[in-house]
Protein backbone atom coordinates (compact mmCIF):
# COMPACT_ATOMS: atom_id res chain seq x y z
CA UNK A 1 0.00 0.00 0.00
CA UNK A 2 1.14 3.50 -0.71
CA UNK A 3 0.07 7.11 -0.71
CA UNK A 4 0.49 8.70 -4.13
CA UNK A 5 0.91 12.47 -4.37
CA UNK A 6 -1.16 13.97 -7.20
CA UNK A 7 -0.13 17.58 -6.62
CA UNK A 8 1.27 17.90 -10.14
CA UNK A 9 -2.12 17.02 -11.63
CA UNK A 10 -3.98 19.54 -9.46
CA UNK A 11 -1.43 22.25 -10.25
CA UNK A 12 -1.74 21.54 -13.98
CA UNK A 13 -5.54 21.67 -13.82
CA UNK A 14 -5.32 25.09 -12.19
CA UNK A 15 -2.41 26.27 -14.35
CA UNK A 16 -0.36 27.02 -11.25
CA UNK A 17 3.42 27.25 -11.35
CA UNK A 18 5.58 25.65 -8.66
CA UNK A 19 7.22 28.96 -7.75
CA UNK A 20 3.88 30.75 -7.42
CA UNK A 21 2.37 28.01 -5.25
CA UNK A 22 5.49 27.84 -3.06
CA UNK A 23 5.36 31.61 -2.52
CA UNK A 24 1.66 31.59 -1.61
CA UNK A 25 1.96 28.56 0.68
CA UNK A 26 5.11 29.86 2.34
CA UNK A 27 7.49 26.97 1.68
CA UNK A 28 10.60 26.69 -0.45
CA UNK A 29 10.52 25.65 -4.09
CA UNK A 30 12.74 22.70 -3.19
CA UNK A 31 10.38 21.38 -0.50
CA UNK A 32 7.32 21.84 -2.70
CA UNK A 33 9.11 20.13 -5.59
CA UNK A 34 9.94 17.16 -3.34
CA UNK A 35 6.30 16.93 -2.31
CA UNK A 36 5.10 17.23 -5.91
CA UNK A 37 7.45 14.44 -7.01
CA UNK A 38 6.53 12.14 -4.12
CA UNK A 39 9.99 12.35 -2.54
CA UNK A 40 8.73 13.12 0.99
CA UNK A 41 7.65 10.76 3.76
CA UNK A 42 5.56 13.28 5.70
CA UNK A 43 3.63 16.50 5.26
CA UNK A 44 2.52 18.91 7.95
CA UNK A 45 -1.23 19.46 8.15
CA UNK A 46 -0.55 23.20 8.14
CA UNK A 47 1.22 22.87 4.77
CA UNK A 48 -1.51 20.63 3.35
CA UNK A 49 -4.13 23.09 4.56
CA UNK A 50 -2.39 26.01 2.82
CA UNK A 51 -1.96 24.06 -0.42
CA UNK A 52 -5.66 23.18 -0.41
CA UNK A 53 -6.60 26.78 0.37
CA UNK A 54 -4.48 28.20 -2.45
CA UNK A 55 -5.51 25.57 -5.00
CA UNK A 56 -9.13 25.51 -3.80
CA UNK A 57 -9.15 21.73 -3.52
CA UNK A 58 -9.58 18.91 -1.01
CA UNK A 59 -6.75 16.79 0.47
CA UNK A 60 -8.14 13.82 -1.47
CA UNK A 61 -7.48 15.70 -4.69
CA UNK A 62 -3.78 15.76 -3.82
CA UNK A 63 -3.27 12.48 -1.95
CA UNK A 64 -4.43 9.05 -3.14
CA UNK A 65 -4.22 5.73 -1.33
CA UNK A 66 -3.49 2.67 -3.47
CA UNK A 67 -3.04 -0.95 -2.42
CA UNK A 68 -0.21 -3.12 -3.73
Amino acid sequence: MAIIVRLDRVMADRKTLLKDLADEVGITNVNLSKLKNGKVVAIRFETLNEICRVLNCQPGDILEYVED
